[in-house]
This record gives structure tokens, sequence and C-alpha cells, in this order.
């Protein structure tokens, strides 16, 4: 019985541990192609939503995608899609994008002003998963000693 109270927070903590890489993977791939002072003219070839939570107990969140296609400036053919973008982008619009050189591209439609947005958000989303993650580990830790304790009843 004693394993779930460690199983359970550990994998936990591995899932906490990848959301933490995942935010920050995605945040400096964007500060990477902010970075890299290479732009280019997309078009929007695609907008669609998505949408999570029931409404019955949680919220709704609908999430806004477009998928943008570019050329590089050797002319390769690039195509994207990104996540939260401007409503007011449609398909056929054009926009500016940043990217990256190289044979994995990195592009983003998002404007380099909203960086200390981005920057903010991402912070903040890491702060709590790495309390969530230090609540795992005092738990397992509080329980290890307690349940060495010979003093502590026990059932």
């Amino acid at each position: 019985m004693d394993v779930f109270f460690y199983l359970i927070p550990a994998v936990m903590m591995a899932f906490i541990a990848f959301m933490g890489y995942r935010v920050l993977s995605r945040w400096l791939r964007i500060r990477k192609a902010w970075g890299s002072g290479l732009t280019a003219e997309a078009r929007c070839l695609k907008t669609f939503t998505t949408v999570s939570g029931n409404g019955h107990h949680h919220r709704v969140r609908t999430t806004i995608h477009h998928v943008y296609e570019f050329k590089t400036h050797d002319g390769r053919p690039i195509r994207f899609e990104e996540e939260d973008g401007p409503t007011t982008t449609v398909e056929g619009d054009f926009v500016t994008v940043h990217y990256t050189d190289g044979p994995n591209v990195v592009a983003t439609a998002h404007a380099p002003g909203r960086r200390g947005k981005e920057a903010a958000a991402g912070l903040g989303l890491l702060a709590f998963l790495g309390v969530a993650f230090a609540f795992c580990v005092f738990f397992m830790v509080t329980y290890h000693r307690l349940s060495t304790d010979p003093s502590f009843p026990t059932p």
C-alpha cells in the first residue's frame, strides 16, 4: 500500500516536468525566431478553432489556430500551424512571420512586441509547475518520515 504514496506523486512529478519542458522549449523556440532577424511574408491558408472542456464542471476554452505558408530566403516553402493568433487574421490574409534559418525552420507569426507578455505567462506557468513539483517532493518526504517513525500510530 505504501507504494501508492510514492508512485502517484512520482507520476505527477514526471508529468509536471514534461509540461515544464514543453513550456520552456516553446518559449525558447519563439525567442529564437524573433532574434534571428529573418522575416518573410506568409499567407494564411486556413483558420480553425478547437474547444476544450465540457462546460459542466470545467471552463470551456476556445483556441484559434492558423496555418501559414511562406518561402524562406533560399526559396524553400514552409508550412506551419500556430495557436492563439489574432482573431482578425482570416484565410487569404498576408502576415509577417519571423523564422530561423537551417534544416529545421522555426517560425512564428506572433509580433515581437508580445515578448513581455509571452515571458510573463511562461514564467508564471513555470512557477506554478515548480510549486506543484515541490509539493509532491514535500508530500513524499513527509510521508516517508511519518511512516518510518516508530512513535507515529499506524492503523
